[in-house]
């Protein structure tokens, strides 16, 4: 019992003591709590005061610095628009100036047109004064001398002509003189007209070639999908091929005998084989490659025996080959060389000359005409080039030099090789001109140069290649003779057809007769 009242007695002050101890928590913490709320709107007070101070002091700031920029502004602009002012007085006060200046000048135009109404008067009337003295002069003169004004124009013509025909004379050899120093170009130039002369005769038939097809159906096959297979072929062989509506043929067009043969050759292998795509045509291209240079090799080997000559350069042997190939005025130029070869042998063993020399610059003397499709120049100037690199006979190369008579012959194989050339060149049959043409021609040349006042007569020689003309010396003088030439070069040219070139040669001579009695 007594301890049962402890211990309620304990739990009692326990509980006494628990609820003091936190009345005395709480009254501690409400005292921190409120101290802590003191200090913190103390705190947020001396804040917002500080805030504020800084903010009046930016504020200051701020306008203070407004002001300044404001200030500066007014004081640009203002220092701007006194320059746009002054900028204005100096524009007005120079246009002020052009304005008195062009017054100025004004007055001085007015005065000077003044002047020149007056002057212009003046003249006038010197004219006036001039054409009435010219006319008294020209009576005058007419009485004098006896002559009418269209009688005196026409006797000062008169001699005037016959003193400028020297001078007229002298200019045109100047000329000539002139064009022989630019010798490349004129020659050029003279094988341009060569061209245009003799192109359309002949380009017909030696430069084009006809395949044969077995059907029409073989023209697409050929042209291939999209022209692919034609691209091929005439990129691989540079010819053109003309595929139109020929029933079962194409055209082969090119200026290269030699190519427009391999392409030939390589087309028939394609229709014959059947099989025609660009891989089967490059190998069809190759092969007719090879044989067409086996054929030149053989064909030039073949000319070298039947000629009798040994001891050719194989590349000359190459050339002469080619030369199988090659046509001129529808002349082969292989047969024609070993012809002039011939003839050359044989006139050299009538005159007791050389005759192997004369064979051997005969068949020689149109090597040139292999290269003329792949370089440059004159058949001669590159028969004289690839003779002196392959080490060939001086003499040989002065014949293929002198042959159509750009230079002087100066030895007997040179002459002989010039004459069998155009024995073989000109002769009726040789190239493709008949023999009614051929006399044609000839009158036609004479008839030219016959028509021509102070021609006594002419004579067409060499087979036309040239002319020689007589004339009366009483009626052409010396320099007259220029002109006439000239003159008839000219007829030529408008009103002839003739393969190559013609040379006209003006012959004058003064004969004195007389008798011893």
């Amino acid at each position: 019992m007594p301890s049962a009242i402890v211990y309620v007695i304990f739990c009692v002050v326990t509980l006494a003591v628990g609820i003091l101890g936190f009345i005395l928590g709480h009254l501690h913490r409400k005292k921190t709590a409120e101290a802590t709320i003191n200090s913190a709107e103390e705190e947020a007070r001396r804040i917002l005061s500080e805030a504020i101070k800084n903010a009046e002091a930016q504020k200051k700031e701020m306008l203070l610095e407004a002001k300044d920029e404001i200030h500066h502004l007014r004081t640009e602009a203002d220092k701007e628009l006194r320059e746009r002012r002054a900028e204005i007085q100096r524009q007005e006060r120079r246009l002020m100036q052009k304005e008195e200046t062009l017054d100025r000048k004004m007055d001085n135009l007015e005065a000077k047109e003044e002047k020149l109404n007056k002057r212009s008067r003046e003249i006038e009337q010197k004219l006036e004064e001039i054409e009435e003295l010219k006319k008294n002069q020209i009576s005058l003169l007419e009485r004098i001398s006896g002559f009418t004004t269209e009688q005196a124009k026409e006797y000062l013509l008169n001699s005037l002509d016959s003193e400028l025909t020297h001078e007229k004379a002298v200019k045109i050899m100047d000329f000539e003189a002139q064009f022989k120093e630019e010798a490349d170009r004129y020659a050029r130039d003279i094988i341009v007209q060569a061209i245009q002369r003799c192109a359309v005769d002949h380009s017909s038939e030696s430069t084009v070639s006809v395949v044969e097809l077995p059907n029409d159906e073989m023209k697409g096959r050929i042209i291939g999908r999209e022209g692919r297979n034609i691209r091929a072929l005439e990129t691989a062989t540079g010819v053109d091929l003309i595929i139109d509506d020929t029933p079962e043929a194409i055209t082969l067009s090119c200026f290269d005998p030699i190519r427009r043969e391999v392409a030939r050759i390589a087309l028939e292998k394609l229709i014959a084989d059947g099989r025609i795509h660009p891989a089967r045509i490059e190998e069809m291209v190759e092969k007719a490659e090879a044989e067409v240079n086996n054929t030149i090799k053989q064909e030039g080997e073949r000319a070298m025996l039947e000629a009798g000559i040994h001891n050719l350069h194989p590349e000359l042997v190459k050339l002469l080959g080619k030369l199988h190939y090659r046509t001129s005025y529808g002349q082969n130029v292989l047969k024609h060389s070993l012809e002039v070869c011939y003839l050359a042998g044989l006139m050299a063993a009538e005159l007791d000359e050389d005759i192997d020399l004369a064979k051997r610059a005969g068949l020689l003397h149109d090597i040139g005409k292999a290269l003329d499709y792949e370089h440059d120049g004159s058949h001669i100037q590159l028969g004289v080039e690839v003779a002196k690199k392959y080490k060939e006979n001086e003499a040989v190369i002065h014949a293929i030099q002198a042959h159509h008579g750009d230079v002087e012959p100066k030895s007997v194989i040179a002459c002989l090789v010039q004459a069998a050339d155009a024995i073989s060149a000109a002769r009726p049959g040789a190239r493709r001109e008949n023999l009614e043409n051929y006399i044609k021609r000839l009158e036609k040349l004479e008839e030219i140069a016959n028509s021509f006042e102070g021609v006594d007569r002419s004579y067409a020689i060499q087979a036309g290649r040239e002319i020689r003309i007589m004339v009366k010396p009483e009626v052409i003088s010396d320099d007259q003779m220029v002109l006439v030439a000239r003159d008839i070069v000219k007829r030529i040219e408008s009103d002839l057809d003739y393969p190559g070139q013609i040379k006209v040669h003006l012959i004058r001579e003064n004969r004195a007769i007389d008798y011893a009695k």
